[in-house]
């Protein structure tokens, strides 16, 4: 399909302060649709949710319109859709919730290729009941993450295996299905931060074999929270703490305090601009979740045909190394330069307009694996608005750096 990449960014005010944004990976920019979205939120009569009054109805109706449509966006249920301030928050909650399940001398599983927010509250929450934790590692050489290293770590007493879908630091995307197997299979849960890989093709939890999959929108053009989508079913036998009067129904009962009606809004907006970016399948036009699978893939095909281009440029400069390497991974590089520092060339970018930031991006496990300490490199990612002009610029300014001593 043709993918009108002009029109797409005429969406994006941010767009026209003429940076090009290379920064996607912590948190994209955000279409006139999705803004529009949060302030008619907060422009419009609201209160707490309810059926009585229509300020009421008004809110309670936002809040269904944005489980449905991050149930369409994952391939979930939207009974399952949890809402909260980011994916931090609601691992965290999340993992102190399921370690009353568990006891001293159980397993837990985490993966060096994860960001800090699928391993450390998984980490605490085990300490706080003398569960035993067990790592899964990467290959360093070819940035993959191989399901048997995680058969051999599994065992009876395993009780959790948290893997990203997506590395946020190299953009690995670990064989899902294959894993999930192999956990199911030990009688363990699965659980799969989606931060970083929802914003680069379709995604299906049913088919991924997560028993809750959490995700960000402001990494898929949306506003700043965080979204879990958990099987009903497994939602129903988790008692997490809440206040006494708070509605004890699924998925309520995960939500703390007064849910953000705006962002939620801006939530299902957000969805919705991703929905139509490309044209409308013959079979099911109206059906929003044929439409985001194939605007999701146009997408994936316009952002790995630019990746090619700069993975093409970069062989042709001098000293660039590549660390993003594994066969099935984002449009998302991870760069260090011999004999240069990541931070200049970081620096160097900004002062021309180019946001390219370096670091470890709270990947640290990974970062350290990779020999790159806590400074990490230099990450390049693309986003639905990126454009062969971006990547133009790019390429000539990394070029003019390594030829400044």
């Amino acid at each position: 399909m043709t993918y009108d990449v002009e029109a797409v960014r005429s969406h994006f005010p941010a767009l026209t302060r003429g940076t090009a944004h290379f920064d996607g990976p912590g948190g994209s920019q955000v279409p006139d649709v999705v803004a529009d979205a949060v302030r008619g939120a907060l422009t419009s009569a609201i209160a707490n949710r309810g059926r009585v009054t229509a300020a009421e109805r008004f809110a309670d109706n936002l809040v269904g319109a944005a489980r449905r449509a991050m149930g369409d966006l994952l391939g979930a249920d939207p009974g399952g859709i949890v809402f909260g301030r980011s994916m931090t928050q609601l691992t965290f909650d999340f993992s102190r919730t399921i370690a009353k399940t568990w006891r001293e001398r159980d397993e837990v599983v985490v993966s060096r290729l994860d960001h800090d927010a699928n391993i450390r509250p998984w980490i605490l929450a085990a300490q706080s009941v003398g569960a035993a934790v067990r790592w899964v590692e990467f290959d360093t050489d070819t940035g993959e993450l191989p399901p048997e290293n995680v058969a051999q770590v599994l065992s009876d007493r395993t009780r959790l295996v948290a893997v990203t879908a997506a590395s946020n630091l190299i953009g690995t995307r670990p064989n899902l299905p294959q894993i999930s197997g192999l956990v199911h299979d030990a009688g363990a849960l699965f659980y799969v931060d989606g931060v970083h890989a929802a914003a680069h093709g379709p995604t299906d939890v049913a088919a991924i074999g997560a028993d809750i999959f959490a995700c960000a929108p402001y990494k898929f053009l949306g506003p700043h929270c965080g979204v879990v989508a958990g099987r009903p079913e497994l939602l129903e036998q988790l008692r997490p703490d809440k206040l006494l009067p708070s509605s004890d129904a699924i998925p309520e009962r995960f939500e703390l305090g007064t849910l953000p009606y705006e962002l939620l809004a801006g939530t299902t907006a957000a969805v919705d601009f991703l929905a139509q970016l490309a044209p409308a399948p013959a079979a099911a036009p109206a059906d929003r979740r044929a439409r985001l699978i194939a605007a999701m893939t146009t997408v994936d095909e316009h952002e790995d045909r630019l990746r090619s281009t700069i993975e093409k440029g970069l062989s042709e400069l001098p000293g660039v190394v590549v660390r993003s390497r594994a066969e099935h991974r984002t449009p998302t590089l991870l760069l260090t330069f011999e004999g240069r520092d990541v931070l200049q060339a970081y620096e160097f970018l900004a002062r021309r307009n180019i946001n390219a930031p370096a670091g470890s991006f709270y990947a640290l496990e990974a970062s350290r694996r990779l020999g790159l300490g806590d400074k990490g490199g230099l990450r390049v990612g693309l986003a639905p608005y990126s454009n062969t002009a971006d990547v133009d610029r790019l390429l000539s300014a990394l070029q003019e750096f390594l030829a400044v001593q």
